[in-house]
């Protein structure tokens, strides 16, 4: 009967998404900016002093994007463009006239952080297929952003392309000059072109966003409401080829060790043709990483860390379809099954696994067909199991020579839809477990971008003593324009669904349900710049029980009013009982947890005033008496200058009656309830000399402990009972603290310096002491590591480096 009903749903929403789809609404206003080809040379130095730029033909007349959706630009505002070409870039001038020069915001930034500055962009589809922008911004304090962009995924900065820039505050305004080499593009071979183009100022004082084509904020796809560039022909996509050779060096102390490492490595970028890159690292060095913001874990579940590993992040948009990869599995921490004998033991784990190297290859054709494939290999890993009985030591082989694959095939059409095949292998060598996922994905928009159907179908299958399959698929509606919009969808998870190996999944065993109903205003009224308020529903049914495992009902509010502070809110409702198979550890078995309700309020004020404050108070309570949670963040942040700003973070996050696993043995589970107190401290602070030479300080100080106020045995039925006889210290009490000092100078297009100071130390005991000045003061005497380092990595186009040598 369930699979009847299943099956009756996605044939209603199918159906009614096939009507839907035959609207056959007006084509989209195109504007359209006719370029020119020259031949002397542009100086990007920000002062269109050159003669070509005389009688090149203008886009101008821009409209406002938000908030004021389809207001014309002020006069006093007025912003004109132009853009020329050659055999190797195009040139983009552009003049921002205003008449308060004196005001416009330009805080120095480094790379990809806009900050709080004026800013403008060109969007740019080579294809003009309405399926990927590359987006390049330049800031009024001269800084450079920018990214990949896509529908589905939003906007990408890790991708970081050569190009160069020049921005000049003048008496009327402010002036642009880029220079985009072709190399930074993709393009079809075609001899006469036609690109998808628009163009965006930011007028940053009054949190203002214009385009030079109208985007239409009532419809969801930006993409396709680009504007047309005409003119460019005769040009021939360039090698794309570039090696950035590097080297780093390593001091690291503490108070028993001193060493010093040295390493060298090389990477490779290939454009395999005008669609596709290969990407490939030898030796990787990731050591001036930014560091995890590590927390005390006492639930079922492993942390989820961000990734930072360059390789892993830039132009991964391909590879994060389904949400099957989580790059973090390459190179982890060991986390397989070990055989070991009687009164054997490992002391410890290495903290990772060395990445031998690792290649991917990306990109998208003229047909909309995205083809991804990713690999690494990573080391065989051993470590010292110590027999305390006999006091012998042997090597076990804690993870086994790896290979970690994805391959994604993306199929784009009518401009705004995608069907996706995805696939994930993990192989490890010898007796280790082998796993495989499989998914298949579409993402289905109408011409009026009106309306999507999304779903997916995952299976997973895992090889090891017995093979086991399991899967995931779900299906959602929405509606995705106009004032008030909805959304509803079902997610269906087998028992034995486990993407773990190189993805990240923690619940299985369950069918939900979820909608959303939501309004908001498309332009500004006498209150609010921006209102939007939305209604929230979920529910989580066991597959085997059909007991609720999650519920909850929620309304969040968030504005920004005409002073641009933005201000939010909401309230959660969890009516019913929940009954958790997670925290007891054991199969089968679950924890009743009881309904609740909390709340929050969140505050910004404008980031545009020297001084701006974000505080964000919250509360959960529960029918269970004295069993509650609550905690505030408090952010105050202060611009000095241009050039210099600090940002200090408090969070306080306490948690009363909290019930949580802590042991288990063949006569019992015991949980605990107990008290829980979190401080996070955290600093952040740059000092930008100019925007490709930054200095940055980031601090970290974390601590939580949470103490056993009572001991209880979980009954079969969910509930617990106080048990007397458990005695062990099961407290945690865990500080953590990191803090980074950097200097980075970008001395040469794609090449940098990094000197990096940073030291780190942690601290874990089942006694509590309170005192929060102890807490510091031990954990920055005993345990601090230091570490010095140095790293310098050059870029090397091949086009420049064959005149080197034609030269020599």
């Amino acid at each position: 009967m369930l699979n009847n009903l299943k099956f009756n749903i996605l044939l209603y929403f199918l159906c009614s998404f096939s009507a839907l789809s035959q609207d056959n609404p007006e084509e989209i206003r195109k504007k359209t900016l006719q370029t020119r080809k020259i031949s002397s040379s542009i100086s990007i130095d920000g002062h269109l002093n050159e003669k070509e730029w005389e009688n090149a033909e203008t886009a101008t007349n821009f409209v406002m994007y938000s908030p004021d959706n389809g207001k014309p630009i002020d006069q006093t505002k007025k912003t004109i463009v132009k853009i020329l070409y050659d055999n190797n870039a195009i040139y983009i001038g552009a003049v921002l006239h205003d008449d308060e020069p004196d005001k416009i915001l330009k805080e120095i930034t480094e790379r990809d952080n806009f900050g709080t500055s004026d800013s403008f962009g060109v969007y740019i589809n080579g294809y003009n297929d309405g399926q990927q922008d590359f987006r390049f911004f330049v800031t009024a304090a001269g800084g450079q952003a920018d990214c990949l962009a896509t529908e589905q995924n939003g906007e990408d900065y890790s991708w970081n392309a050569i190009w160069e820039s020049a921005a000049k505050i003048t008496d009327s305004g402010w002036t642009v000059e880029m220079k985009i080499p072709y190399a930074a593009l993709r393009f079809s071979a075609e001899e006469k072109q036609t690109w998808g183009i628009n163009f965006v100022r930011e007028l940053k004082r009054y949190r203002q966003t214009y385009t030079w084509n109208f985007v239409n904020s009532q419809i969801g796809a930006v993409i396709q409401q680009a504007g047309l560039l005409k003119g460019i022909s005769n040009i021939k996509t360039p090698t794309r080829l570039f090696f950035i050779p590097y080297t780093s060096g390593y001091l690291s102390t503490d108070k028993e060790n001193t060493d010093f490492e040295f390493k060298g490595g090389l990477d490779i970028k290939y454009g395999i043709n005008d669609a596709f890159t290969l990407d490939a690292i030898l030796i990787p060095d990731f050591g001036q990483t930014k560091y995890d913001n590590v927390v005390l874990n006492l639930g079922p579940f492993e942390q989820q860390f961000n990734e930072n590993r360059p390789f892993f992040t830039e132009g991964t948009d391909l590879f994060s379809k389904g949400n099957l990869l989580y790059s973090r599995r390459i190179g982890s921490v060991p986390n397989l099954s070990i055989t070991l004998d009687e009164n054997e033991t490992i002391d410890q784990y290495p903290a990772s696994v060395n990445l031998l190297n690792a290649v991917k290859i990306s990109g998208r054709d003229k047909n909309g067909l995205g083809i991804g494939f990713l690999n690494a290999v990573t080391e065989k890993t051993m470590a010292t199991a110590y027999n305390e009985t006999t006091g012998t030591s042997r090597e076990v082989e804690i993870a086994p020579l790896t290979n970690y694959n994805v391959t994604v095939l993306d199929q784009r059409f009518n401009k705004n839809s995608s069907v996706t095949l995805i696939n994930t292998n993990v192989m490890r060598n010898g007796s280790f477990r082998d796993a495989n996922v499989l998914g298949l994905l579409f993402d289905l928009n109408t011409k009026k971008n009106t309306f999507n159907l999304s779903g997916d179908l995952k299976m997973s299958s895992l090889y090891e003593l017995e093979n086991t399959n399991g899967y995931n698929t779900s299906l959602y509606l929405g509606e995705t324009s106009g004032k008030v919009r909805f959304s509803s969808g079902i997610n269906y998870v087998s028992k034995d669904f486990d993407n773990n190996d190189l993805g990240i999944n923690f619940q299985t065993n369950y069918t939900s349900w979820s909608g959303n109903a939501n309004y908001r205003i498309l332009n500004p009224n006498k209150t609010f710049n921006t209102f939007r308020v939305d209604l929230n529903s979920y529910m989580q049914y066991n597959n085997t029980t059909g007991k609720i495992q999650s519920n909850n009902f929620n309304i969040n509010v968030s504005t920004t009013n005409k002073d641009n502070h933005y201000f939010g809110g909401g309230i959660d409702y969890n009516p019913f009982k929940n009954y958790d198979y997670y925290e007891p550890r054991t199969d089968g078995r679950y924890l009743v947890l009881p309904d609740s309700y909390g709340a929050w309020v969140y505050f910004s004020s404008n980031y545009n005033y020297k001084f701006a404050l974000d505080i964000n108070p919250y509360f959960t309570n529960t029918s269970e008496k004295n069993r509650n949670e609550y905690g505030i963040t408090i952010s105050p942040r202060y611009r000095f200058s241009d050039k210099f700003s600090f940002i200090y973070s408090f969070d306080i996050y306490k948690q009363q009656k909290n019930v949580g696993y802590i042991d288990s043995d063949e006569t019992a589970i015991y949980l605990a309830k107990r008290d829980r107190d979190t401080y996070t401290n955290s600093i952040t602070s740059k000092y930008s000399i100019k925007p490709n030479m930054n200095f940055a300080l980031s601090v970290r100080h974390y601590w939580s402990y949470a103490e056993n106020k009572n001991i209880y045995s979980l009954n079969e039925d969910g509930t617990l009972t106080e048990n007397s006889s458990y005695t062990a210290n099961k407290n945690s009490n865990f500080s953590t603290w990191n803090m980074d000092l950097s200097y980075s100078w970008w001395f040469a297009p794609g090449s940098q310096l990094s000197i990096l100071y940073r030291n780190n130390a942690n601290a874990f005991s089942r006694d509590i002491d309170k005192d929060f000045g102890n807490n510091l003061s031990g954990i920055l005497k005993d345990n601090l590591q230091h570490i010095f380092s140095i790293s310098i990595r050059y870029y090397i186009d091949y086009n420049q480096a064959k005149n080197w040598f034609s030269k020599a």
